[in-house]
């Protein structure tokens, strides 16, 4: 499966399974809310679901590289992922639905970094840094359609028809998934090693840790601003629905950025530090704005930050990652991204007690550290890239 099928069979897979996973956790939310009327349970469901990644991913990528068909592996991964998610549903009035959503976490970077470390066996004649930006869009897309959709079937069918769209959605992708092409899987190695030479390309490569660390510091800013924007629209605008509609405003910014830079990428680098920059000025931006049309513009403005800014992680990882650590590096770094972002979202309830506009400076104050951190962790000598 390569050339110009295999990229869209890729990015359709993509799409359908990320958006089922963004789908999951407003469902699970909805879901927990449904048992005893409060957020406590729906809280701890998606709590467990997102802060186990980062234990999940590093082994999982590690299994991918060692595999000679890792489509194959990520197919029985999404099942595993798809069946944690019914569990959790038949489970749900019980304690130990909590546990099953935490081992069902552990799976979740195959959503995100299995896929992306796959794409450069699809692209064909694409350039890596066009198909990194393709494949970007289809996790703002996700984020697009993924949270209305949970809103939208559990207002009409009830939360629990809201998971099982979900996982529905995530075994879907099981077939695009299996049909990836095999490769030249890593010689047989000891796991524990393979997991040892992941670790060290992540911290030696200059290039890949500074990519790493503010992203990680970045998200952790976003993951604030994402618990903020309804308390902006309830506060400020009398609706929490609006502050929703912020949220995807910002995702249809994120999804045009992308779509103009798709044909001619700037350089990944900048663009990280670059957006960055501009991701922390809208967060300032809505901290300060009390009308619609400040939100609205502060709203965009993240918008056009986070999408170039996850395209251009993605061409660093490509192309400095080794091939036989890429999945590894991809998958570690994804449940990096995700702890980052639930640490976020665990800041943002006693920040947003004390105010809104405290929670988001604060968000765009972690923006500032990551710029910081981009700049004092300097790439020793330019890195070649990879992968052409």
């Amino acid at each position: 499966m390569r050339g110009r099928y295999g990229l869209a069979a890729y990015l359709t897979g993509a799409t359908i399974a990320r958006t089922g996973d963004e789908l999951s956790g407003p469902a699970l939310l909805l879901l927990g809310i449904g048992v005893d009327g409060s957020a406590a349970t729906g809280s701890a469901l998606l709590a467990g679901l997102t802060i186990s990644a980062a234990a999940g991913g590093p082994l999982l990528g590690a299994l991918l590289d060692r595999s000679p068909r890792p489509g194959r592996l990520l197919a029985w991964a999404l099942l595993a992922y798809a069946g944690g998610l019914g569990a959790v549903l038949a489970l749900v009035e019980i304690p130990a639905a909590i546990p099953v959503a935490v081992a069902a976490g552990l799976l979740n970077p195959a959503l995100a970094g299995g896929w992306t470390a796959q794409l450069p066996n699809v692209r064909g004649e694409t350039p890596l840094t066009r198909a990194s930006t393709l494949d970007a869009m289809t996790f703002t897309a996700a984020s697009l359609v993924g949270p209305g959709l949970a809103g939208l079937v559990a207002a009409y069918a009830g939360a629990p028809a809201a998971v099982a769209v979900a996982i529905t959605l995530v075994a879907a992708a099981f077939p695009a998934a299996w049909s990836l092409p095999a490769v030249e899987a890593t010689p047989a190695t000891p796991i524990r090693r393979q997991l040892a030479d992941g670790f060290a390309v992540l911290f030696r490569n200059r290039t890949l840790l500074r990519a790493t660390a503010t992203s990680t510091m970045s998200f952790v800013g976003i993951g604030v601003a994402i618990v903020c924007y309804p308390l902006l629209g309830a506060h400020r605008l009398g609706n929490p629905g609006i502050g929703a509609l912020l949220l995807t405003v910002l995702a249809a910014a994120s999804l045009v950025a992308n779509a103009v830079l798709a044909r001619r990428p700037p350089p990944p680098d900048r663009t990280v530090l670059a957006s960055t920059v501009l991701l922390g000025a809208s967060f300032l931006l809505a901290a300060s704005g009390h009308d619609m049309v400040t939100l609205l513009a502060a709203a965009v403005l993240a918008g056009f930050a986070e999408g170039p800014q996850l395209s251009a992680l993605f061409a660093i990882r490509h192309r400095e990652a080794p091939t036989r650590v890429r999945a590894q590096v991809f998958t570690t770094a994804a449940s990096v991204k995700i702890t980052g972002l639930a640490a976020g979202a665990a800041l943002a309830g006693p920040l947003s007690a004390l105010s809104v506009t405290a929670a988001l400076s604060a968000a765009a104050g972690c923006q500032l550290l990551a710029a910081a951190t981009f700049v004092l962790v300097r790439a020793r000598t330019p890195s070649p890239a990879r992968v052409a």
